[in-house]
């Protein structure tokens, strides 16, 4: 099985990776910075590449799906693990802000492009998008922004276009669902200040990166589509169609790819 992993140099995403390369999958490592991505894949095992690729801009994600077609002209398993939980408002080259262009329109984007070379999806989401607030006319320009929520308000974003994705693909047999892996300790969300060392000491309790790969992992050898499983528990989404909807043909524009 051909498996691609978005931010698979460090957190869950190496442990996702370091799993399926043991298991004797062929696994591609997506990582913006080349040399910790190159660190990552001289210690794993098994067949392990690197394709360097930079989700925080459009002509970034149109760079990495052609890197990803001609590195991995078929792919089993796209799993969509780069996150960002900012501590402060980032504007991308594109004008959007940085956490909504990684977290949402970067696998959007991946997802729409590469379709024809996918066969199955697996987005890591959080359980923290039912506290999201998702405006389609604010959050990507980070007009909302706010250093916990905006978090939240992005992968509500990705969530909302989940089921969009099972109906398109319905007829070609492509599969897609997304995970909460529960609550890891990890870089993600790493701040200064007091919330950081509250955080700092929290992730404590927290579960291992290896942990939270576990539900990824299993989910990648699923055949069920438009679900969402918190760990291993199929639960129902709280979503809004119609936002979904326009959140979608937002994202159209916003990538080039309508």
């Amino acid at each position: 099985m051909n498996v691609v992993v978005t931010g698979g140099n460090r957190g869950i995403g190496y442990a996702v990776c370091a799993e399926l390369a043991r298991q004797g999958h062929r696994v591609v490592v997506v990582a913006r910075d080349a040399a910790a991505g190159e660190r990552a894949v001289r210690s794993l095992p098994g067949e392990v590449t690197l394709v360097q690729g930079d989700l925080s801009t459009v002509a970034g994600m149109w760079a990495l799906a052609e890197r990803l077609r001609s590195a991995c002209p078929e792919i089993d398993v796209l799993v969509h693990n780069a996150g960002l939980w900012p501590s402060k408002l980032t504007l991308t080259s594109d004008g959007l802000e940085e956490a909504f262009a990684v977290n949402h329109l970067a696998p959007f984007t991946l997802n729409r492009l590469l379709e024809g070379h996918l066969k199955r999806v697996v987005q890591v989401s959080a359980g923290l998008y039912v506290k999201g607030r998702a405006d389609p006319d604010r959050t990507p320009y980070g007009k909302d922004f706010h250093p916990l929520r905006t978090y939240a308000d992005t992968k509500l974003c990705n969530v909302l276009t989940l089921r969009p994705f099972a109906e398109r693909w319905q007829a070609r047999g492509l599969t897609i669902d997304a995970v909460h892996p529960g609550v890891i300790n990890t870089g993600l969300g790493a701040r200064g200040g007091p919330v950081g060392l509250l955080l700092k000491v929290a992730k404590r309790f927290w579960k291992t990166p290896a942990q939270g790969a576990e539900p990824v992992v299993a989910l990648t050898a699923k055949s069920t589509s438009g679900r969402y499983y918190d760990e291993r528990d199929e639960i129902e989404m709280t979503t809004d169609p119609a936002l979904g909807l326009r959140l979608w043909e937002q994202a159209e524009k916003l990538s080039g790819v309508a």
